[in-house]
């Protein structure tokens, strides 16, 4: 039980540590305030084993503090310094920045240090998606379909070049935010992914992800400052897909697919969210992807049965899409598209289209599409076929059984 708790608490509560300490002590000593964190939820998987403390998080937030000036003290102590901090002002003011307002307003400052622009993206990806949401280098990895050695080398490249550059831990200048704000909304809606269609080998969704990237999306919406027509159609996005989390799964726990979801699980007032955050976002004039993943997830949101859905208007949307910005997923999806419309041309056209390698980790979804369109011409060996394939291709315990039920059937 324990175990539950702290893993809950370090997904959670990381972030915040690491960025109210740095907001404290300096970027300079990120490493230490990471290890300092770090130790602390390793001490509380120790000494909670007997008994949870009444207020976990105050408990976790003391013990970082104390580890964190632990640590710096024997710094100083080797360069002859002291670090008199534990007592008097330094003292009050270590501690009001635990108040929830300050809190946000260091993980917001976090958020554009990780995205700073001399930074590689792929640096800001990984330190972001690290000492702001908690990922390990393990989940960074497979969120990134990379190597776990690639991620630490751009890690440590990232902190290296923090250091070396003096980059300090505010906001950026107004002409900058433009800029930064879109590396800002990559890493959010990444987050999210990960954990909406999760590449861990056991479990499908990981609901925390999911939360983290719509808490990240919040805490930007309430600086106006920060408020474009992009963020608030990325939150919409997020809203929309949150809101059938729990029909993805069913009881038994077996991934059920759109066609077979129980609509009655949606969660409306999640939607009646990503509706206003929608109408917000037309009163700007920019515009992005997430504006037209926003509107085809509202489409099927609209939806009242899967019979019901307007594939014909999804199907527009992907066109639009794809023309906005090119990207191999969304020829994907919109071939799954044209299935739904029976039209087996323009689904083998596209799907010839798509350079399957950068899939990646999805894949399998690529076979599973092309199993579905020689199941529609009555080819069943050749959809045997290629189910077999998807199956080579997916690692997800759900996913994989998802994939074999579809096979039985066809033998």
């Amino acid at each position: 039980m324990e175990h539950k708790v702290v893993d809950h608490l370090f997904r959670h509560h990381y972030g915040k540590m690491v960025a109210i300490l740095t907001r404290f002590f300096g970027l300079s000593y990120i490493e230490t305030i990471e290890d300092a964190v770090q130790d602390t939820f390793i001490k509380a998987t120790s000494q909670w084993r007997t008994q949870i403390p009444d207020n976990p998080e105050a408990w976790l937030n003391r013990v970082a503090k104390n580890r964190t000036i632990d640590i710096l003290r024997s710094i100083q102590a080797e360069k002859n310094r002291n670090l008199a901090i534990t007592t008097g002002a330094s003292s009050l003011q270590i501690d009001e920045l635990f108040l929830d307002h300050e809190v946000a307003d260091s993980q917001l400052r976090m958020i554009f240090v990780a995205c700073h622009p001399t930074l590689h993206p792929n640096e800001q990806i990984a330190f972001a998606l690290k000492t702001i949401s908690g990922f390990s280098i393990k989940e960074i990895a497979a969120a990134l379909l990379t190597k776990e050695e690639t991620i630490s080398k751009r890690l440590t490249r990232a902190k290296k070049t923090i250091i070396e550059r003096n980059i300090q831990f505010q906001y950026p200048n107004p002409e900058a935010i433009h800029n930064r704000m879109e590396q800002v909304m990559k890493v959010i809606y990444l987050t999210f992914n990960e954990g909406f269609h999760s590449t861990n080998k056991e479990k499908l969704i990981k609901e925390d992800l999911c939360g983290e990237a719509i808490r990240l999306c919040q805490l930007l919406l309430k600086k106006e400052q920060f408020r474009s027509g992009s963020l608030y159609a990325l939150f919409a996005l997020l809203c929309f897909h949150m809101s059938r989390l729990e029909s993805k799964i069913s009881s038994d726990n077996q991934l059920v697919n759109l066609k077979n979801q129980n609509r009655t699980k949606w969660y409306f007032p999640l939607i009646k969210m990503g509706n206003s955050a929608m109408h917000k976002a037309m009163d700007y004039d920019d515009s992005s992807v997430y504006h037209y993943e926003a509107a085809i997830a509202s489409e099927h949101l609209n939806a009242k049965t899967f019979k019901d859905t307007n594939w014909k208007k999804i199907s527009y949307w992907y066109e639009q899409l794809h023309t906005f910005e090119p990207n191999m997923f969304t020829l994907l999806n919109h071939a799954t598209v044209c299935l739904q419309l029976n039209d087996l041309a323009k689904t083998y056209q596209l799907l010839n289209c798509i350079e399957v390698a950068v899939l990646g980790q999805r894949a399998y979804l690529y076979y599973g599409c092309f199993a579905e369109y020689y199941l529609k011409k009555g080819e069943k060996d050749l959809a045997i076929s290629f189910l077999d394939k998807a199956l080579l291709e997916t690692s997800n315990k759900l996913e994989r059984e998802f994939l074999m039920k579809k096979r039985e059937k066809l033998l």
